[in-house]
């Protein structure tokens, strides 16, 4: 199985693939979308779309994960990581990858077995379980990563349990 994890947001999103095999896991590919912060909002949202779509061509995944807004005292920042969801919807409608939303506590739980991590710990232990690897670039990769992780774990309990909607 192979994840596209997304950390939104419309000034920087992070992208992570990971591959789950036989269990396994391993990151082909992360980096981070950065339009320029003085352009206007639909040139940022463009920029992140197209860039999107590339990876997305290039990476091919079997699904996307995408984390949900946090909100809590600037409901700016919210709808501003909502606008670049929305891109990531459309990207991945367009080549037909189904998306899935995570609270940002269910992917620290996923990822640390704890839902109030620090982005420390998120990072070192998405770093544990891709190899032990030291992961290039912003919290945005890692928390991408993490994403991806959160998903595959889901979809394995989703497997072992019987209920999987995938």
């Amino acid at each position: 199985m192979r994840v596209l994890g997304v950390d939104p947001g419309t000034i920087k999103m992070g992208l992570g693939v990971v591959d789950s095999i036989s269990g396994d896991l391993m990151s082909p590919y992360h980096g981070v979308i950065a339009p320029r912060r003085k352009d206007p909002l639909e040139n940022r949202l463009a920029h992140l779309f197209e860039a999107t779509k590339k990876v997305i061509e290039e990476t091919q995944p079997d699904a996307i994960a995408i984390e949900e807004p946090f909100i809590s005292k600037n409901p700016k920042t919210g709808i501003a990581i909502g606008q670049a969801q929305a891109v990531v919807f459309i990207a991945g409608a367009q080549k037909d990858i189904p998306v899935f939303r995570y609270a940002p506590q269910e992917v620290k739980k996923s990822v640390t077995n704890y839902g109030g991590s620090s982005k420390e710990q998120v990072s070192e232990m998405v770093s544990l379980l891709l190899g032990g690897k030291d992961i290039e670039g912003p919290d945005d990769v890692t928390d991408a990563l993490a994403v991806a992780i959160c998903h595959i774990n889901s979809h394995m309990l989703d497997d072992l349990i019987g209920s999987s909607t995938w």
